[in-house]
């Protein structure tokens, strides 16, 4: 079963769910953006990290397991917290075994991965003024990122798209089950080949996650 074709997705106002990717994938946005449409908390994984992660990722330096275990376990005691009433957090989650993680705090959790082209994302993450995340780290993540395997809950969705068009996505997955949410998901086909290549783009940069 591919992810991003067959699942069930939690229905609104209940969800439970991670939007996951590399940096600048337009995870905040996202999350955010679902979050209100929702109803329901966000919370932002950046704000999870201590100050050295963060030094050493503004040095260029890649976070390892160790450096991430404590931001996971923190992410996912946020998550269970809230379990019963739902939330949304933006994080990563690269690996399986990071996902597996807050899986354990949050066993109902599920992911909104957004995927695409490497060097889109090259192009936001040199365009963000003021972040921690240098340009640098970006072809590390897509090294580290193994994408939802067929036995996990979640989504696969092009973060080319315009952010209403990613939210619409999510929301008429949640609609029914077994329904396929993005016509053209990019699908874990690695991160260098091209997304979505017959996918509506529109909408401009202004409407675009970052």
């Amino acid at each position: 079963m591919n992810p991003a074709e067959d699942y069930a997705v939690p229905a609104p106002g209940t969800a439970l769910l991670v939007v996951m990717g590399v940096t600048g994938s337009g995870k905040t946005t996202v999350g955010a953006a679902l979050s209100q449409r929702l109803r329901v908390p966000f919370a932002d994984a950046d704000d999870f990290h201590s100050e050295a992660n963060i030094a050493k990722m503004s040095a260029g330096i890649p976070l390892d397991d160790d450096d991430r275990l404590p931001w996971l376990r923190a992410i996912g005691t946020w998550l269970a917290e809230h379990a019963a009433g739902g939330g949304v957090a933006s994080c990563s989650a690269l690996k399986r075994s990071y996902r597996d993680i807050l899986r354990e705090s949050a066993p109902t959790v599920s992911f909104v991965h957004l995927h695409g082209e490497i060097d889109a994302v090259r192009r936001r993450v040199a365009g963000r003024p003021g972040h921690f995340m240098p340009a640098s780290l970006v072809d590390s993540q897509f090294r580290t990122l193994e994408p939802l395997g067929p036995d996990e809950h979640g989504i696969v969705l092009d973060f080319a798209r315009p952010v209403g068009e990613l939210v619409d996505a999510y929301l008429a997955a949640a609609a029914g089950p077994r329904t396929r949410p993005d016509p053209h998901p990019t699908g874990p086909t690695g991160p260098t080949g091209p997304a979505d290549p017959g996918g509506p783009r529109g909408g401009g940069e202004a409407g675009r996650a970052r």
